[in-house]
């Protein structure tokens, strides 16, 4: 349908059209979205995040890097290494550039459509020409640019989310690895002990001083040490490796050195406070699972904007014919709703919005479970390990001092010292390990009330070295 205008309006309307595209035209940021994830995982984890692009940047990290790996590794350091230096991180926080570009992209007109025809006969030519402008895109593009927005702000809680995850994987890691080979240390020492007895069990047994049972209860214990080290050294082997891959650490980075022995427990626990309060306030997962909900929502008023009418575009068109003068007009183009009145994509927008609702809901109820969970696992794994520290390991070591004095009073024999310190073995093992849960278990807690939940933490501590019984 061609219809004729004058000139003056058309030039008005083509100057309106062109003066809310570019109006409209969005841009990219200046930061790509990082400085919100950055700020987000500072206040969750203490560090902030950072991606390099500029070749000062990269020698930054790099010369910050090494200085973190050269000195003995703290649990801080590894999380700053892991936060500088993890690819995957990397790989989550370029996914920003990808939501960045929908944003800018829907704040950008769809391109004209120019359309050309000739057609000729009978001595005559006519020639057709237009250009076709989406009015729909237009129109819709505030909706559009809005709900673009608030996914971007979701990719950006994503980002943070991985960032604090990847904090919070690196911290346990840590742990596990200073406790795997603190008690490789100690298993070393259990072996090296088990070994002396049984070669002094062995020169009594060829004087005729020890029976041959007793000669062997000695040989199997220094052979049950030997293979016990060797799980230990492999299971700090394996820890060590688990922190290596947090790390984002290979070559000559692998040689990091880590503390002797864990950290010291706190003077007191936390109190718990209004956890599962603070929690709804800064779970990344409940506010990603509600703004979710707010986007679909969104998304649902466009597509019943559009519901009946998706495709409108209008253009200036212009004909000319042989012998006559050029025709000036303007052309619509509308998709009729013949076929399709839009009630399918209504009704499957409201269920999404529906679905996107009972998820944030079950997000939050889950969430405000997880942090009492991890709070129970905190409190109880500090008062195990209190216990080990106050109460079993004092205990053991003045059994030890009363059994040494009755040894150096001739009151009982060498391997009765022996089989007493055997016996110590199973409590030290524990101890580090209840030791290793409360750090673990209270690094699960940051993680309930900031990130997007803790694992179960285990609470039971299996001994890495049994004595046999006599």
């Amino acid at each position: 349908m061609t219809i004729q205008t004058s000139p003056p309006l058309l030039r008005a309307i083509t100057a309106g059209v062109l003066a809310l595209v570019l109006g409209g035209c969005a841009t990219f940021s200046r930061d790509g979205g990082l400085d919100a994830v950055s700020t987000m995982a500072s206040a969750r984890s203490g560090q902030d995040v950072r991606l390099p692009k500029a070749s000062d940047d990269g020698d930054t990290a790099r010369a910050e890097l090494d200085r973190l790996l050269q000195a003995p590794l703290t649990a801080d350091g590894a999380v700053r290494v892991a936060l500088l230096n993890n690819r995957g991180l990397r790989a989550s926080l370029a996914g920003l550039g990808v939501a960045e570009a929908d944003l800018v992209q829907a704040g950008r007109m769809r391109n004209p459509a120019f359309s050309f025809s000739r057609m000729s006969g009978g001595g005559e030519t006519e020639i057709e020409r237009g250009v076709m402008f989406d009015l729909v895109g237009l129109l819709t593009m505030p909706i559009r640019r809005d709900i673009e927005a608030r996914r971007f702000r979701g990719a950006q809680l994503v980002a943070a989310t991985d960032a604090v995850r990847l904090a919070a994987d690196t911290r346990k890691a840590w742990f596990n690895a200073v406790a795997a080979a603190q008690s490789a240390r100690y298993a070393e020492q259990v072996r090296d002990a088990a070994q002396a007895s049984a070669e002094l069990a062995q020169r009594m047994a060829r004087a005729g001083n020890l029976s041959a049972l007793d000669q062997a209860r000695e040989q199997v214990f220094s052979a049950e040490t030997t293979a016990q080290l060797a799980r230990a050294r492999h299971r700090a082997t394996a820890a060590r490796e688990q922190l290596a891959r947090l790390l984002g650490v290979w070559g000559t980075q692998t040689a990091f050195t880590l503390p002797d022995r864990l950290p010291d427990l706190p003077a007191a626990a936390r109190e718990a406070g209004n956890v599962e309060a603070q929690a709804m306030r800064q779970r990344l997962d409940v506010q990603l699972a509600t703004l979710d909900a707010e986007s679909t929502a969104r998304a649902l008023g466009l597509t019943r904007a559009t519901g009946v009418i998706n495709v409108l575009d209008a253009g200036y068109a212009n004909t000319s014919k042989s012998g006559a003068p050029r025709e000036n007009g303007y052309e619509i183009e509308l998709a009729l709703p013949i076929f399709d009145w839009g009630g399918a994509r209504v009704a499957k927008a409201e269920a999404l919005y529906m679905q996107s609702v009972h998820r944030a809901a079950h997000t939050a109820v889950t969430a405000r479970s997880q942090v009492r969970e991890a709070y129970s696992a905190y409190r109880t794994t500090y008062d195990v390990a209190r216990h080990y520290r106050d109460e079993v390991v004092p205990q053991q070591k003045r059994i030890s001092e009363e059994t040494l004095l009755r040894y150096n009073g001739m009151l009982m024999s060498v391997f009765e010292l022996l089989a007493d310190a055997r016996a110590q073995i199973t409590g030290v093992n524990t101890a580090i390990e209840a030791q290793r849960d409360f750090w673990i278990a209270e690094t699960e807690l940051q993680a309930a009330i900031n990130g997007s939940g803790g694992s179960t933490v285990a609470l039971t501590a299996s001994a890495s070295a049994q004595a046999p019984e006599h």
